[in-house]
């Protein structure tokens, strides 16, 4: 590890240098500053564009206005060049410098815009292609029309660097971690994340923010830190909204559509919309344990439907206080439809057909207020979050064939959830160099499960019997934070502290309908703990940032994994949760380096993890059936991970772009494994063998997406991804690899925006691997990847972006994200 932490220096030292320019000490650019105003309102306009130009048309620096509408832009190259200044709604500005003799200070004065004499028809302003940004403490990858044209956010995460998909189950990883806390604007849900991933329209997704180490102002959950998708906000005065459409087909339908709305004026912001998804989807594979010469097989039909609903409201009192209020209502059907058969030596075999229905709904409630001081950025900012959830589920099991050694049963297992999220925080800049962040955050959070079953557990004589279980989980955080930042000439300094403490109470209730004989299984876990965090940025010139950073994390143990009922169950193989898990800890260190080219960035990144506690997957020999397997999590010894990545936007041309990543990690898996020593037909206890596991996992991945613009209407897509070989304490993880082709036309003035995809165009996408303990296995799963996708986007309603609102807008996006940007 130290070998590749000390080439990955040597070559950020080489790069660096081999750009320096000797001539570079001699000072010969120049700086145009001058001040931009609403031509009717005389008023100062912020976040107006300035771009600079050669005569040859090509961007050779540019900037914004601040708040009082400035702008300063300094080392801009000797020359003939052309100063436009931009800004939506407005007619462009344009005026030719000449930058040298005698001329290196060129001071415009006052630039005031007028506003197009035609309103502008309602839009939402998205990128032609895709961007990566390193920030301070996160990485944005602005969603153009390339990924916003591809379906749903599920689909979007395929192309984000450091991101996998799970296609299965649409679980989402991070640097090859599950643990990793999802967001949208800035707000936990309840609703699964896999679920809730597909309920979002990809046309609806501003940006991805990576935050890989989060500063002590986040909750510390997730080792592998935070995904924040931020969603586009209307700007626009008036009326306005679009709606979405989109089909996918390989085996069986998918549909979804949306239809988001907006009225604005200069008191109040109202919105609606409405978004669906209904989709069936096919699965298939199969386990083959070698050394038994057994054989299963898995069909799988899936078939959900979701309804989202959302209403909200914003409220300027003044130009001080913002009340925003809103409310999300998701309705969720589903089901599945399984046969998994199992073929065993002299011809013997069983079938279990699994029927599965079910549905669920959750509500999510949120209210906003913020206090703006006479301070230029100094405010105080109360939110209420309440969360929800209610599910449903009846499965029922038949056996065939003529090894079936149990009777047919049901399962029905009812869900509820709520979380409630109060946070108070305050903003001070309490200089031009220097701001601090305080704040207090009160999370309560309770489940309770109610299973009943007429056939799942097993008496001591080995029978299968009725059984009712009841699990209650619930934990209560408080917290507290505090974040110091500071600049020093070319340097940004930011230390922070966040104290928490926590109440972990669990109870599993058991009872057998049989004897009525009622366990009870409590437990709890208490604790008070500090996250410090620390980063260091260093700019020593416009083309190179450096940055390190440390942050202290938990994962603390989900639900799922506590929950001491199955999370599936297979003839083969079932998933138990452990009661008695405890929370994992990690020390997150992480250092970037982000180089600006003439035509895109590149950024490369190096972490190191030390985890205390690690949770890692138990496998076990069913006591009842040495044929069978189960799975549980357990806490393990210390371990570590490592890894870096490298990204980069690139143009060659007008009309190529192209978008790279590539990662590679490293961690050492801690688990334990038992074996039989002889077949499971002849073996008792005495011949299972527990043995320590160690897995040592270098994985990599690799993704590119061109976009290619053949003119301002139309525009084609290709997309590549490789991964490879990688382990797991189950598996060893074969390499997968799939290509992704698309184009996109618009049409009625920019209004209308028609898209085509074909997926996995080879057909090579499938999760395929070995296993070797306890059993010799191997494994393949498929599912529907080699698809077609259609979708039709509409703008419509009409508005116009005014001066004098811009400022209550600005404040409108932040705190409608709830206080988390």
């Amino acid at each position: 590890m130290k070998n590749l932490f000390f080439m990955c220096f040597l070559a950020l030292s080489v790069l660096v240098n081999a750009h320096t320019d000797p001539e570079k000490n001699i000072d010969k650019n120049g700086t145009i500053f001058g001040v931009v105003l609403d031509a009717n309102l005389k008023e100062p306009l912020p976040y107006v564009n300035i771009v600079i130009k050669n005569n040859q048309n090509e961007i050779l620096t540019g900037g914004i206005t601040l708040d009082d509408g400035s702008f300063k832009i300094n080392k801009v190259a000797e020359g003939d060049i052309i100063v436009n200044i931009q800004y939506i709604g407005y007619k462009t500005y344009s005026q030719n410098i000449a930058i040298g003799k005698g001329n290196y200070r060129v001071d415009l004065g006052n630039i005031y815009l007028e506003e197009e004499t035609e309103s502008l028809e309602a839009v939402t302003v998205i990128a032609e292609t895709s961007t990566i940004q390193q920030k301070v403490d996160r990485k944005v990858i602005t969603i153009g029309k390339d990924l916003a044209a591809t379906g749903t956010a599920s689909d979007v995460m395929i192309g984000v660097p450091s991101v996998s998909v799970d296609a299965q189950t649409g679980d989402i990883s991070m640097r090859g971690n599950p643990n990793v806390r999802v967001m949208v604007d800035g707000k936990l849900s309840n609703i699964p994340t896999a679920q809730l991933l597909k309920q979002i329209p990809s046309n609806a997704i501003k940006s991805i923010e990576l935050i890989t180490n989060p500063s002590a102002k986040y909750d510390p959950d997730g080792m592998s830190g935070i995904i924040n998708i931020v969603l586009h906000k209307n700007t626009m005065i008036g009326f306005n909204g679009n709606t979405n459409v989109g089909l996918s087909y390989e085996r069986k339908p998918k549909f979804n559509s949306s239809l988001n709305m907006n009225y604005r004026n200069g008191k109040f912001n109202l919105y609606g919309g409405y978004n669906n998804n209904i989709a069936k989807k096919v699965n298939y594979g199969y386990v083959d344990r070698i050394d038994q010469n057994t054989l299963q097989t898995i069909n799988l039909l899936q078939n959900e439907k979701s309804h989202v609903f959302k209403v909200g409201l914003d409220v300027y009192l003044n130009d001080k206080n913002t009340i925003s209020v809103f409310t999300n209502q998701n309705i969720f059907d589903g089901g599945a439809n399984a046969v998994t058969s199992i073929f065993y030596p002299a011809n013997s075999f069983q079938n279990q057909q699994i029927t599965n229905t079910g549905d669920n709904s959750s509500q999510q409630y949120n209210f906003d207020y913020k206090l703006d001081f006479n301070k230029e950025g100094r405010n105080l900012e109360l939110e209420v979050d309440y969360n929800t959830y209610e599910g449903d589920t009846e499965t029922n099991n038949v056996f065939s064939g003529n090894a079936v050694n149990r009777r047919n049963f049901f399962e029905l297992n009812d869900t509820k959830r709520d979380r409630t999220t109060l946070n108070l925080d305050y903003v001070d800049p309490i200089s031009e160099t220097a701001k601090l962040e305080l704040g207090v955050q009160a999370r309560l959070f309770n489940n309770t499960i109610d299973y009943e079953s007429d056939g799942r557990s097993q008496n001591m004589a080995g029978d299968y019997i009725p059984s009712l279980t009841y699990f209650d989980y619930s934990r209560d955080i408080y917290s507290a934070y505090l974040n110091y930042s500071k600049k020093i000439d070319k340097w940004n300094f930011q230390v922070g502290l966040r104290a928490e403490t926590v109440k972990v109470e669990t109870l599993a209730k058991e009872t057998d309908l049989e004897t009525n004989i009622v366990t009870d299984t409590p437990f709890n876990n208490d604790y008070f703990e500090v996250y410090p965090s620390a980063f260091i940025t260093y700019t020593p010139s416009d083309e190179n940032q450096f940055q390190l950073s440390y942050s202290r994390r938990i994962d603390r143990p989900g639900v799922g994994q506590v929950n001491p009922l199955p999370e599936f169950n297979t003839p083969l193989v079932s998933k138990f949760g452990n009661q008695d898990l405890l929370p994992q800890f990690t020390n997150s260190y992480e250092t970037n380096y982000t180089r600006k080219l003439k035509k895109g960035s590149v950024t490369l990144g190096i972490f190191y993890r030390k985890i205390n506690d690690n949770i890692s997957t138990a496998v076990l020999v069913d006591r009842a059936d040495f044929n069978r397997l189960i799975l549980t999590d357990e806490n393990f010894d210390n371990t570590s991970s490592y890894g870096f990545e490298l990204s980069t936007n690139y143009r060659p041309t007008k009309w190529w772009m192209i978008n790279g990543s590539f990662d590679l990690y490293s961690q050492t898996q801690k688990s334990i494994s038992e074996r039989l020593t002889v077949s499971p037909e002849i073996a008792t206890e005495n011949d299972i063998v527990l043995e320590s596991v160690e897995v040592d996992n270098v994985a990599y991945n690799f993704r590119i997406f061109n976009n290619f613009s053949v003119n301002k209407n139309l525009a084609f897509t290709a997309f590549g991804f490789y991964r490879g070989k990688n382990k797991s304490i189950q598996f060893d993880v074969k390499p997968m690899y799939f290509v992704n082709l698309g184009m996109r036309y618009t049409f009625l003035d920019n209004k209308a925006t028609f898209s085509f995809n074909y997926n996995d165009v080879f057909n090579t996408m499938k999760f395929a691997g070995d296993a070797y303990r306890p059993f010799r296995q191997d494994i393949e799963f498929n599912w529907e990847s080699n698809t077609w996708n259609v979708g039709l986007n509409y703008r419509f309603g009409g508005g116009k972006y005014r001066a004098k609102s811009r400022k209550q807008r600005d404040n409108d996006e932040k705190s409608g994200s709830g206080g988390f940007l």
